[in-house]
């Protein structure tokens, strides 16, 4: 099974494709991770574009089974609020469009799935994830480990249904 993680965001956007065999007791295996950057120099509409553009490659390329998404969270800002909105709802619409089955996710659902404690730090976070995974101790974007993050999540939710 493939996970295509994201941490959704219009300026930074987490990417991650992991795979893991059925009955397999190895680690989940990163096929593809980055932090996906547009220009705040575009108009917002084509950083949408650019995004949804990204994500369609993405999928024709590694053909996950399931998206794996982070809910939105609570700020002050709420412009930015709507914003991320709307690169999820670009998000969920090209995964629709590819088929593939959906799975949202909160910060703390993601917390406690990687760490075990819903209030874990950024810091145990990242550390929790790349010993959770083989991966290049070179990926240091928040986002990218984020989206790792967010498709594992993703693996112990369908593993604890099955």
């Amino acid at each position: 099974m493939r996970i295509l993680g994201i941490d959704p965001g219009f300026e930074r956007l987490g990417i991650a494709v992991l795979e893991k065999s059925v009955g397999s007791k190895n680690k989940e295996k990163v096929l593809f991770s980055e932090c996906f950057k547009t220009s705040a120099k575009l108009p917002f509409e084509e950083r949408l574009h650019i995004l949804g553009k990204e994500v369609k490659k993405i999928i024709k390329k590694y053909k996950p089974d399931v998206l794996s998404i982070e809910t939105l969270f609570l700020t002050t800002n709420q412009k930015t609020v709507m914003r991320v909105a709307e690169v999820r709802g670009v998000v969920i619409y090209e995964t629709m469009c590819a088929g593939l089955k959906i799975f949202e996710a909160s910060p703390p659902q993601i917390k406690i799935a990687t760490t075990g404690y819903g209030k874990a730090s950024k810091e145990q976070m990242i550390k929790m994830v790349k010993m959770l995974v083989d991966i290049d101790n070179a990926k240091k974007s928040d986002d990218e480990l984020d989206a790792i993050a967010i498709a594992l999540t993703a693996f112990a939710h369908i593993r604890n249904i099955e």
